[in-house]
Order: structure tokens, then sequence, then C-alpha cells
């Protein structure tokens, strides 16, 4: 099994930023849960980027994944790849999940404080518009006191304020220009460069 008791702050910091992203916690006993990555394979390099920060948590390498969808007729392809079960990602479980569902514990503002946890989330489920300079974060139909809590915990930590809409593809934290200049300078420094696409390159101007 990993080495759950020697997870350092920056695993712990990296690994907030997955759970708020695209990562599962699977529970796999009282106590215990494993955590599971997937992303599609044109972005295996950052999946890769991922487990190399909780290396001593993973043995296998990825599996390549096939899935066929029947509404739009198209295969997709992606990697995937699980850690050992272990204590420690049973905690974040526990705290992140209730009744299998995701939601956002009302403690987020003690454990949300790290720049590399803002930029894995949103080299997970984060977006920038250069149309209108502006950023977006995609995320789960999270419960009021959920978005409340997130949001708080943005404004507190960070100095970050965002506004909740709804897309077609789910809810979006949005950031208007100001705030979107003020989050990049947050995460740029984090953001692989595999995923720059997902960031504005010149942080501190509109034009």
């Amino acid at each position: 099994m990993g080495s759950w008791r020697y997870m350092t702050k920056k695993q712990k910091d990296v690994l907030i930023g997955m759970i708020l992203g695209d990562a599962y916690l699977q529970k796999t006993g009282e106590k215990n849960s494993r955590l599971r990555l997937e992303h599609t394979t044109n972005q295996k390099e950052y999946l890769e980027w991922k487990v190399n920060y909780l290396k001593n948590y993973f043995q296998n390498k990825a599996q390549d994944i096939t899935r066929f969808n029947p509404v739009w007729k198209k295969t997709y392809n992606y990697v995937r790849i699980q850690s050992y079960s272990s204590p420690e990602f049973g905690k974040f479980q526990r705290l992140f999940y209730s009744q299998s569902k995701k939601i956002i514990p009302d403690t987020i503002s003690t454990l949300l404080k790290s720049p590399i946890s803002i930029a894995v989330w949103f080299m997970d489920d984060g977006y920038y518009y250069h149309r209108d300079n502006m950023a977006y974060i995609y995320i789960p139909n999270y419960d009021k006191q959920s978005l409340q809590y997130l949001m708080d915990a943005l404004r507190s930590n960070f100095d970050l304020t965002a506004a909740l809409k709804k897309k077609s593809k789910g809810l979006v934290l949005t950031f208007n220009v100001n705030e979107t200049k003020k989050l990049m300078e947050i995460i740029s420094e984090y953001v692989i460069p595999s995923m720059k696409y997902k960031i504005s390159l010149n942080p501190v101007s509109t034009e």
C-alpha cells in the first residue's frame, strides 16, 4: 500500500485541486478510498504529471480506454489510472463526498490555500476565453451551501470574486476581466506547457 502517512503538504495541495476537478475518490472500505484519474488521450502528459506528485500511491501504469458514444456516434480515447487504497484518501473522501455525491466541505477555506490547488483545478475544469478575456471553471451541480463555501474560500484566501452562471453544459464559475487577471497571475507559473492553451499568455493585459 502507499506511504500515506508521509503525504506532504504539496501532495495534499495537488490532491485538493484534483478533487475539485476531475478526480474521483472511490470508497473501498470503512476508512479507505482509492484515487481514480482519467483524461482524454491528448492529455496523457498532464495525467502523468499529476501521478508524479503522488507516485508513492501508484504502481500500475495508465490504461488506454476506448468508449463509443451512441448519441454522437463517435469513439473517444482515454487514459485512466487508479491508486492504491489508502486511509489518507479515505479522509478526503469523507470530506468531499456525501452519500457518494461530491460536495464542498465547510472547512474548504482551511484546505484551499495554495495556488497549485487552484492551478490543478483550473487545468482540469477551467478555460480562458480570448474573445472576452474572461476565465470560467465548470463545476458539478453542487448544492447551494457548497457553492457558497467555495466562493467564500476563493474570496477570503485569494481575493478572487467569482459569479455563478448556468451554461448549456452545466454550472460555471465566471471571472470578469479584472478577476481573470488576478486568477492568471495566481496560477500561470504552475500550468504545465501542454495545458498552456487553457490560460491567457499575458495575464496582466486585456488587450
